[in-house]
């Protein structure tokens, strides 16, 4: 990868990191599922106008479009007050070790040493953030619960995602991001009422709404639009090894930014998951080497 490409790749991967310090300062605003109704009809409207519709059956589309609506509901319901951006940041990575549980069930694959291995780093992070989610400030068990919910819904999307085959992944965001916009308005409305969706939308700060335009246009098309420009550049296994810098960006911007503090159980726990996550890439690798000699 040139050395342009490959800090454009960094550029995406510190966005989508400090990302999680922006949701933090939009939940300061809006109720969680209200953030999350104008993240993606930001990033529906009004681009859909000007960019064809992919073709992606509507099935197909609008089932994505929903986990990603149901990720980031439940992302951010977790993050209001059950989780600090750091470790939200950390755990949402078990969506990588879902996913591939799930490909094991429904697409019959099969996996490589490397990654049992990987798999069992992330059982190991994953048993070291509940046995400190005892109610603390910074993280409740059911804050590790909405998050893990959250990751198997982004893992089921990523199973999905594998009959789109070749497809403007820019389009395809910007479509998809009008079927989660539905169901997020209807269970704002039942959590938290007009009422308090009048309010929020009324009394907004302008960092605020610089939160939700961020989400739409920095995490989301720009984020995804050139990550998935990159895939199509380069083989995958030039650009995915760089989002293990996500959660280390998550954490470092959280610190720095809202003060989070970092334990040594933090640490921990995010050397368990990134080794993980390093262990099923070099995985990867392998096995595309061995399938271009054989």
């Amino acid at each position: 990868m040139s050395a342009p490409h490959a800090l454009l790749a960094l550029l995406v991967v510190f966005v989508w990191g400090t990302n999680f310090v922006v949701i933090k300062l939009g939940l300061a605003d809006f109720p969680p599922m209200l953030l999350a109704t104008l993240r993606f009809a930001a990033s529906a409207l009004p681009w859909l106008f000007f960019i064809k519709r992919p073709a992606v059956p509507w099935a197909l589309m609008s089932g994505i479009g929903t986990l990603a609506g149901l990720q980031f509901g439940l992302l951010f319901a977790a993050m209001r007050a059950d989780i600090t951006p750091g470790l939200a940041s950390l755990l949402i990575q078990t969506q990588v070790f879902m996913t591939i549980g799930l490909s094991m069930v429904m697409l019959r694959e099969r996996l490589h040493r490397l990654q049992w291995v990987g798999l069992a780093f992330g059982v190991a992070a994953l048993g070291l953030l509940l046995s400190r989610s005892g109610g603390a400030a910074d993280l409740t068990l059911l804050g590790v619960a909405l998050v893990l919910a959250a990751a198997l819904a982004w893992s089921v999307a990523n199973v999905l995602a594998r009959r789109l085959g070749k497809v403007d992944m820019l389009a395809f965001m910007v479509w998809s991001s009008l079927f989660a916009v539905p169901p997020l308005l209807g269970l704002s409305l039942w959590l938290d009422g007009w009422t308090a969706i009048a309010s929020a939308l009324a009394h907004a700060s302008l960092v605020g709404w610089l939160a939700v335009g961020w989400q739409a246009l920095g995490n989301t098309l720009f984020g995804f639009g050139v990550w998935n420009w990159l895939l199509t550049q380069y083989p995958a296994a030039q650009v995915t090894p760089m989002a293990l810098l996500v959660p280390v960006f998550g954490l470092s911007a959280s610190a720095l930014a809202l003060g989070e503090p970092l334990q040594s159980w933090k640490l921990l726990a995010a050397l368990l998951i990134m080794a993980g996550l390093a262990l099923n890439v070099w995985a990867g690798r392998l096995r595309s080497r061995a399938l271009q000699t054989a």
